[in-house]
């Protein structure tokens, strides 16, 4: 009797496992799942993951997300939660393909620290010595007579180093997080448009954002905006290579990350997870290859994919025994790069308690943050509702995607409660 409630209890554990943690069927992922208390994670905290993305799901408020934990370079949690597409009435899948925006900055960042380790670019080399249009740039001014607002275009006293468009320092905006004459005229202009013109190159795109000023000074202030467009496009320069070649050659393909890219094709249209139509803005056109690789915005990708790029940079820029960047640039670029002397805009990102380094927000101390997190963690997100964190100290990664504008942050939020309540040890 005491060997079958010793089985019984086996069989009992294994079910919650499959229930809990792999929904999925077995060959849809690649990834080893382990048994979450192997790796510190609670299987009864686990619980509350599942049951706030199931109320959210329950109330309409997103259509479905797929989410993961790892610690230690072993994943523990992954499951995919309500509809990949509400309207073809298809569930959201583990493998569920998603729009990540600027989750692709870091990606792209990784791919020019690639350059800079082989010699093929410099960060202090000046950004006019690959795209020439970019050597007398000029900077949108406010200035005040009689409290009456009146713009003055100054020409920059230094200029764009390669390093300003890793950490966005450049000057270069979006026109969007607040408001001012650089960006009001950036964003009235042809690079304001959603999406881009498809006959857009990166070239194009280039030379047309040469034309307006700077939002402030190079090197002076943080600012968020094109500096990883711009960057894409140094990197085709450096190699001669277009940014998706680069990056298919030089990241996906060893990291394992087949369904990332700048497009998907036909065959897997059935696995693009799309936002509420009568609820969210309209996002990006993803089944048709462009003419313009986007840096800073452009790729798709799956949490299964996504997660074997963040355990690269948890584990020093190695992956299954290969060394795809070096342990020092790994902490070169996860370091806070803006020394005290640079302005932070007023973007509500990278938040209180957070620097920026070279493609990430970096945590600079553990106790001025109103997000849980540990100092030195390093994440960031994507406007679609993609988000990931990854935290050295505990060996912790987590990911989140969904496609959401409207609830992203409020999921950002949660993320980091729902992971850090479920880690008993």
């Amino acid at each position: 009797m005491q060997i079958n409630m010793f089985y019984i209890k086996i069989l009992f554990i294994n079910f919650l496992i499959c229930f809990y943690i792999i929904p999925a069927k077995a060959n849809e992922v690649s990834l080893k799942i382990v048994n979450p208390e192997e790796i510190g994670l609670s299987l009864e905290k686990l619980k509350n993951i599942d049951r706030k993305f199931n109320e959210l799901i329950e109330r309409n408020e997103i259509p479905g997300a797929v989410v993961a934990i790892s610690r230690y370079g072993k994943v523990g949690y992954l499951k995919a939660f309500g509809m990949q597409d509400t309207t073809k009435k298809i569930e959201m899948s583990i493998n569920s393909i998603f729009r990540i925006y600027s989750m692709t900055k870091p990606i792209v960042s990784v791919a020019a620290m690639l350059l800079n380790e082989n010699g093929n670019i410099y960060l202090d080399e000046t950004l006019d010595k690959y795209i020439p249009e970019f050597s007398d740039m000029y900077v949108s001014k406010e200035t005040f007579k009689n409290n009456i607002s009146k713009e003055s275009i100054i020409k920059a006293n230094k200029k764009i180093k390669l390093h300003d468009l890793l950490r966005h320092t450049s000057g270069f905006t979006y026109g969007i997080f607040g408001d001012s004459y650089a960006k009001r005229r950036l964003r009235n202009s042809v690079l304001g448009k959603r999406p881009l013109p498809a006959n857009m190159t990166s070239n194009d795109f280039v030379i047309e954002l040469s034309k307006y000023p700077l939002a402030d000074y190079p090197g002076e202030s943080w600012e968020y905006g094109r500096s990883t467009d711009v960057l894409g496009r140094v990197i085709e320069i450096a190699s001669n290579k277009s940014l998706e070649s680069f990056l298919d050659e030089n990241i996906f393909s060893l990291l394992n990350m087949r369904d990332t890219g700048f497009y998907v094709e036909r065959k897997n249209w059935n696995r693009i997870a799309e936002p509420f139509k009568d609820k969210e803005p309209s996002l990006i056109n993803i089944t048709k290859k462009p003419l313009f690789f986007k840096g800073g915005h452009g790729l798709v990708s799956t949490v299964p994919d996504y997660i074997n790029f963040c355990h690269m940079m948890l584990n020093k820029g190695k992956f299954k025994g290969n060394q795809l960047l070096s342990k020092k640039t790994v902490e070169y670029m996860t370091t806070n790069h803006l020394h005290n002397n640079i302005k932070r805009s007023t973007s509500r990102i990278p938040g209180d308690g957070y620097g920026f380094g070279l493609g990430f927000a970096v945590r600079e101390n553990d106790g001025v943050s109103v997000w849980p997190g540990t100092k030195g963690d390093y994440y960031w997100l994507g406007y679609g509702g993609t988000y990931f964190w990854i935290d050295p100290i505990e060996e912790l990664v987590a990911i989140s995607m969904t496609q959401s504008v409207t609830k992203r942050d409020k999921i950002n939020r949660l993320m980091r409660s729902l992971v850090y309540q479920a880690i008993n040890e």
